[in-house]
C-alpha cells in the first residue's frame, strides 16, 4: 500500500507555526514511506477565503521546502460530490433540516427538564433534538433553505464503530479506538452536514475528499479527534474507507494557548522576514528532517 498524506488548510488567514509543524509531519510520514503527500485547500467558508491567503499557503508551504502534485483539490470546485452524499443520506432518511439559531439551541440544552449541564460535544453544545421528530412528507426532496442534520440515533443504531490512531488522542489514547454508539448518541448528538450558507460542513467534506484523494494516513490536531467520531460513522454511511488516523500535539503560545490565525506574530511570514530559514523552523517545532 502507497501511503498518502495530505495538508488541508483554509485560505482565511497566514499560515503560524501550527500549521507549519501539521504540514511538515504529514509530508515528512509520506517521505520517510516513500509515498505521496497531497495539498488541499478547504475553502467552503466563501465568505472568509480570499486568493492572496491561498496563494500565501503555497508561497509559504514551498518556502518550507514541501512539494506537491498538481491539481490542487479545492473544496469550492467539488460541491457535486458533497451534494451526492447529502441526496444519499436524505434517501435513506438519516438527515433532517433544522432552522435553530445558537440561542434557540442554548436555551433548549439548558432547560430545567433536560437536566444537569449542557454537554459539550465536538461541535460545541450537542444539540437537544428540537427540529428531529417534525413531520417530514415522504418522498419529498433534500431542502436547500436549512441547516441539515444527521439523525445519530438511526444513523448508529446499535453499531460500534472503530480507528486506528498512530498519535495520541487528549488522553493519551492510540493503537484500536472503540467508538460506542451511546457516546456518539448522548455526548457528539446530531452535528450539521450541510450548513443553509455552504450547502455542506467540514465534517461531510472532509470525508469525502480523503477518500476522492484516496488518503490512507490523515494527520492533524489532538484538537480534531474526538471529529474522528463524527467521521468514522459518515465513512461507514457512505461506504467510504476509514484512513489511519494520526493526531499530532499542538503548537501552543507562552501562556499554554493553541495558536489561531489571529496570531500574526507567529505567522510563518513573519519569521521569513526575520531571516530565518525552513531549518530554523523545523527547530524551532522540534522537528528533525527525515
Amino acid at each position: 500500500m502507497t501511503i498518502r498524506t495530505r495538508f488541508a488548510p483554509s485560505p482565511t488567514g497566514p499560515l503560524h507555526l501550527g500549521h507549519a509543524f501539521s504540514a511538515l509531519v504529514a509530508s515528512d510520514l509520506a517521505r520517510q514511506a516513500q509515498g505521496q503527500f497531497l495539498l488541499r485547500i478547504e475553502d467552503i467558508d466563501t465568505t472568509r477565503s480570499r486568493p492572496v491567503w491561498e496563494a500565501q499557503i503555497f508561497d509559504d508551504l514551498h518556502w518550507l521546502g514541501l512539494d506537491w502534485p498538481e491539481p490542487v483539490l479545492r473544496q469550492s470546485e467539488n460541491m457535486a460530490a458533497y451534494e451526492a452524499a447529502l441526496d444519499r443520506l436524505w434517501q435513506l432518511g438519516l438527515l433532517y433540516p433544522c432552522t435553530c439559531k445558537r440561542r434557540d439551541i442554548l436555551e433548549a440544552a439548558s432547560a430545567p427538564q433536560e437536566g444537569g449541564k449542557p454537554i459539550i460535544g465536538p461541535d460545541g453544545l450537542v444539540y437537544p433534538g428540537t427540529c428531529r421528530d417534525k413531520p417530514r412528507a415522504p418522498g419529498s426532496p433534500r431542502p436547500r433553505d436549512a441547516a441539515l442534520r444527521l439523525d445519530m440515533r438511526r444513523a448508529v443504531r446499535a453499531q460500534g464503530y472503530d480507528f486506528s490512531e498512530t498519535g495520541a488522542g487528549p488522553e493519551g489514547q492510540s493503537g484500536r479506538i472503540s467508538v460506542h454508539s451511546d457516546t456518539l448518541i448522548h455526548t457528539i448528538g446530531d452535528v450539521v452536514v450541510s450548513r443553509r450558507d455552504m450547502g455542506t460542513s467540514y465534517h461531510l467534506s472532509v470525508v469525502i475528499d480523503d477518500a476522492a484523494q484516496q488518503i490512507t494516513h490523515v494527520t492533524r490536531g489532538a484538537d480534531l479527534f474526538d471529529a474522528t467520531r463524527i467521521h468514522v460513522v459518515l465513512q461507514a454511511l457512505l461506504d467510504l474507507p476509514t484512513p489511519v488516523y494520526h493526531h499530532h500535539r499542538l503548537i501552543r503560545d507562552m501562556d499554554g494557548k493553541r495558536l489561531a490565525k489571529r496570531d500574526d506574530a507567529r505567522a510563518l511570514s513573519t519569521y521569513r522576514a526575520r531571516g530565518l530559514g525552513p531549518d530554523d523552523i523545523r527547530h524551532m517545532l522540534g522537528i528533525v528532517l527525515p
